[in-house]
């Protein structure tokens, strides 16, 4: 894990792959408890029995299900040291390549693509991050994730 505790420690790493996190198997308890929170019902998701002569043989995780795991796997790849407010700013060209099966190990990996100073102790980090379904050979999802944070002063 890389730990960034300074604007100087995040421009150092402009441009620098921070890593991969852990894999995280995708269980079906998981993908009904994102139906139940997001309303995304569809049976390639929530019904094994159709799901399982659908076009993907089984159920699949929702995209925004894998790309909303990015906070928890990120914690793996980087921390950001000595902050006193971390805040997401937005995502940018976010995109599904490749499903994620019901039963699949997903990991994240992140790159620093760009830290801008802020003024006041603040950071805005534009990170790539790449969720890889193992033993597949494109990702699940590639995005751009925008954080801002404020280190202590």
């Amino acid at each position: 894990m890389i730990a960034i505790a300074s604007f100087a420690d995040a421009t150092a790493l402009v441009g620098t792959h921070l890593g991969y996190s852990d894999y995280l198997e995708i269980t079906q308890q998981r993908v009904n408890q994102f139906a139940e929170a997001t309303g995304d019902h569809q049976w390639i998701h929530v019904d094994a029995e159709r799901a399982a002569s659908g076009p993907f043989g089984g159920t699949i995780a929702h995209g925004y299900l894998t790309l909303s795991l990015g906070p928890m796997l990120i914690h793996d790849v980087v921390s950001w040291q000595n902050i006193r407010m971390g805040v997401n700013y937005g995502l940018g060209k976010v995109r599904f390549p490749s499903p994620v099966p019901v039963g699949a190990r997903l990991r994240l990996g992140a790159t620093l693509l760009e830290a801008e100073d802020l003024g006041g102790g603040g950071v805005q980090a534009r990170m790539e991050l790449v969720f890889e379904t193992e033993g597949s050979a494109k990702p699940a999802c590639v995005a751009e994730l925008l954080l801002r944070y404020y280190f202590e002063q």
